[in-house]
């Protein structure tokens, strides 16, 4: 299990293969959103981040009737991670104690300076952050 996942499922309180699905639904939320540079960075920083946004993109699964509706009259954006994430079973607190923990994660790895660029990049994302 990558230390990214470990680390989350503790925090968050959750178990390590729903942490592992959220972390990749989340980053690959940001490397679609995010401005590009500075999310490419981030998350190939981050060791086994580019595995997780390979297999849980946050596309298809989960996503349910509202997400999907979202996507398709080109809306979605922070909401859209949100309902994928709820889908998983996680509340809000674990939401927003996922995104907290990620991002701390990638200031170790990537430095405040990307991690910024990217949190300033998403519509939404400063106030989960």
């Amino acid at each position: 299990m990558n230390e990214l996942v470990s680390r989350i499922a503790e925090k968050v309180g959750i178990e390590p293969e729903v942490a592992e699905k959220a972390v990749g639904m989340m980053l690959g939320f940001l490397q679609r959103e995010a401005a590009d540079g500075p999310v490419a960075k981030m998350i190939e920083a981050i060791p086994g981040a580019m595995d997780l946004v390979a297999r849980y993109n946050g596309e298809g699964e989960g996503k349910g009737l509202l997400g999907g509706l979202m996507s398709a009259i080109g809306g979605g954006g922070i909401m859209g991670l949100g309902q994928q994430l709820m889908a998983q079973g996680l509340g809000m607190g674990e939401i927003t104690t996922l995104a907290k923990e990620t991002i701390v994660v990638a200031r170790e790895y990537a430095g405040d300076e990307a991690v910024d660029e990217v949190v300033a990049s998403v519509p939404g994302l400063s106030q989960f952050v």
